[in-house]
């Protein structure tokens, strides 16, 4: 299964296209914090239907802690954001969609990433 991550999500409702998959909650925070205040609560609740929403739980945080940890040691550090979806996609051995680069560096740590240039 899939990962969305909020690139490819964003893109796929500007489309009108619909992909099957997952998403975390910073992904549906990311999304609904960019809709405007009138229409924030129907998409919120839209997309709560539509995909399954994976929270932070501890595995998630813990992951997320070691990743900072190893990309702060390299002086390589990303968004936090992006580290909480990572984490997210790497407890819940799920495939990351995105169009975001960034991810990449995670790839040595175990991240299952499809990179999308389109």
């Amino acid at each position: 299964m899939k990962l969305l991550d909020t690139s490819i999500l964003i893109d796929n409702l500007r489309k009108g296209s619909f992909e099957e998959g997952i998403i975390s909650i910073i992904t549906l925070i990311e999304v609904v914090r960019g809709v405007s205040s009138r229409k924030r609560e129907k998409v919120k609740q839209l997309l709560e239907k539509t995909y399954e929403v994976l929270n932070i739980d501890n595995n998630v945080i813990m992951k997320y802690c070691e990743l900072y940890q190893k990309l702060k040691e390299e002086g390589k550090l990303i968004p936090d954001a992006d580290l909480l979806i990572a984490a997210t996609a790497m407890v819940n051995n799920l495939v990351l969609v995105t169009k975001d680069k960034d991810f990449e560096r995670l790839k040595e740590y175990g991240l299952q990433l499809e990179l999308r240039t389109i």
